[in-house]
C-alpha cells in the first residue's frame, strides 16, 4: 500500500518534456497506487478553468481516466495555480485541499501545505498573496478574455522572476520559527511540503522542554529531474529523484 505525494511540476507547453514525464508517471506509478496528492504549483500558470489549451485538456482527460478508476487525487492550490475550480475539478475528479490540510495517512496525522506560508520572511511576497488570493482581484482578472489573461500571467512570470532575483536565498526559504509554530498548533509531528524547490528531509525537536522530533519532508521540483515522495502503508517512506528525458 503506497499513497504519492507530488509538487512544483509547473506544466507549461514550453516545457513539454515535463509534461510527458507526468503523463508517464501516471501511467506507470499512479495506476498502482492508493491515493496521489499533488501540493500546489502543478501548473506554471492557470488562467482560469476555461484555459482551452491542449496542454490543459490533456492533463485533464489523463487525471480523469484515473479518478475514474477509483484511484482518489486530491489537489492543493499553490502560488502559481490558486485559479484552479470548480470545473477543473468536475472534469477532472480531483478533489481540492484546503492549504493547510491535516490528513490521516495509515493511521497517522500528516500536515499537508504548499509551503509559501511557512515563507513569512519574504514580506513583498506575503503582501501579494493575500492580495491575490481575495475574491475582487480574483474576478477581475477571471473576467477579462482569456487572450489578455494569458499575456497577463506572461507579464507576471517575467515580474515574479526578476523580484525572486533580487532577493537573499535564505528569505525564499521557510522559517523554522513558522514551521514550529504550524507544527505545534495542527499537533502533529510530520509535515510535508513544496513550493521552495528545496528536496530534503529535515528533523528537528519540536519543543524545547523535550525530545520530541518532528519530521519535514521538503518535495522538488519537476526540471531537469523529477521528484516523488513514496509514502507506505508501516510509515516508512521514500523521496526518490528520477530523469526527465
Amino acid at each position: 500500500m503506497t499513497t504519492l505525494f507530488i509538487s512544483d511540476l509547473h506544466l507549461d507547453p514550453s516545457r513539454p518534456a515535463v509534461s510527458r514525464a507526468f503523463f508517464q508517471f501516471l501511467k506507470s506509478e499512479v495506476t498502482n497506487a492508493d491515493a496521489l496528492y499533488i501540493l500546489g504549483d502543478f501548473f506554471e500558470v492557470w488562467i482560469g478553468d476555461d484555459d482551452d489549451s491542449e496542454l490543459a485538456q490533456s492533463v485533464i482527460s489523463s487525471l480523469r481516466d484515473l479518478t475514474a478508476s477509483g484511484i482518489p487525487i486530491f489537489l492543493m492550490h499553490g502560488n502559481r495555480d490558486f485559479l484552479i475550480g470548480t470545473q477543473f475539478l468536475e472534469q477532472s475528479g480531483c478533489q481540492l485541499l484546503e492549504d493547510p490540510t491535516v490528513i490521516d495517512l495509515y493511521g497517522q496525522a500528516i500536515l499537508l501545505m504548499h509551503g509559501d506560508t511557512l515563507c513569512t520572511e519574504d514580506l513583498a511576497y506575503i503582501k501579494f498573496r493575500a492580495e491575490c488570493r481575495s475574491e475582487p482581484w480574483q474576478s477581475d482578472l477571471l473576467s477579462r478574455p482569456l487572450a489578455e489573461r494569458r499575456r497577463l500571467a506572461i507579464q507576471m512570470r517575467a515580474d515574479s522572476k526578476e523580484a525572486n532575483s533580487n532577493k537573499a536565498s535564505a528569505i525564499m526559504d521557510v522559517s523554522q520559527h513558522e514551521v514550529l509554530r504550524v507544527m505545534q498548533s495542527n499537533q502533529v509531528t510530520r509535515m510535508i511540503h513544496g513550493h521552495t524547490h528545496r528536496p530534503a528531509v529535515h528533523e528537528f525537536n519540536l519543543l524545547e522542554t523535550d525530545d520530541s522530533t518532528g519530521t519535514r519532508i521538503v518535495l522538488g521540483d519537476w526540471h531537469a529531474t523529477g521528484w516523488v515522495l513514496s509514502y507506505q502503508s508501516d510509515s516508512s517512506y521514500a523521496l526518490e529523484e528520477f530523469v526527465i528525458d
